[in-house]
């Protein structure tokens, strides 16, 4: 990290949240004639890369697309591997990132039997284990839909409506903040895709409300943390306005 550039950065106005949607996996792979998987191994290192970078920089909120609920429509060879790399993962990097104050969540639906039982177990240790880590908020969107997670909590306060806990002139975003994956998760102020893609893809669709957007051309593999500080120096370029003129 020596060599991190930062002088592009105003660090006094470190964005809160960063969201990544990690993308590029299969074309670096495919580029180099290997398969998909391989492409997913890759990107630990960038995931890793990533997550130091946001704590060098003083980054509190970093959430990253490992999974989607739409990834299950994958091939069955491609969905194991990733269920699999995702414990593995988690075995590698969980104890040096809670060394490093890292507190880590999983946004999604970890009920799900698809998931299998040692990944699910894998993934509640990390988040005991880090739970009083405060340097950096790191959330593996793993399962995960923005669309799932807006109908679960619309169901769970429909449940308490239904039971008189609530009236429906009592819900308001607040509320719907209250029942989300990861109640104290703000919102993102910036979201950031890989490989030049310029798609949402379902992806904290409740958080992003006035996030900005930043696309590099870089596949994910290759994505490293000056790649972090430069888009986020890009997002420090733009005004933001919330609606307002």
């Amino acid at each position: 990290m020596d060599d991190l550039d930062t002088s592009r950065l105003d660090l006094e106005r470190i964005p809160h949240h960063v969201g990544v949607i990690m993308d590029g996996n299969g074309r670096w792979a495919g580029d180099r004639g290997l398969e998909r998987t391989a492409g997913h191994a890759a990107g630990e290192a960038a995931l890793y890369d990533c997550a130091l970078g946001a704590l060098e920089i003083g980054l509190e909120w970093l959430t990253v697309f490992t999974f989607s609920t739409e990834n299950w429509s994958r091939s069955a060879e491609e969905v194991q591997f990733l269920m699999l790399f995702n414990e593995d993962l988690l075995g590698r990097r969980r104890d040096d990132l809670h060394e490093r104050g890292v507190r880590m969540f999983f946004a999604g639906d970890l009920d799900d039997p698809r998931i299998p039982q040692s990944n699910k177990d894998r993934m509640r240790e990390a988040m005991e284990l880090t739970s009083a880590n405060r340097r950096l908020n790191l959330v593996f969107a793993f399962n995960y839909g923005g669309r799932s997670e807006l109908v679960r909590a619309a169901r769970e306060i429909a449940g308490l409506s239904a039971t008189g806990e609530i009236i429906p002139e009592e819900v308001d975003a607040d509320l719907m903040q209250a029942h989300l994956a990861v109640p104290d998760m703000p919102d993102a102020d910036l979201i950031i895709r890989t490989s030049g893609e310029q798609r949402i893809s379902n992806f904290l669709l409740w958080q992003s409300a006035y996030a900005e957007y930043v696309f590099p051309e870089i596949l994910w593999p290759d994505f490293r943390q000056q790649d972090l500080v430069d888009c986020i120096a890009e997002y420090q370029s733009r005004k933001r306005r919330f609606g307002r003129a």
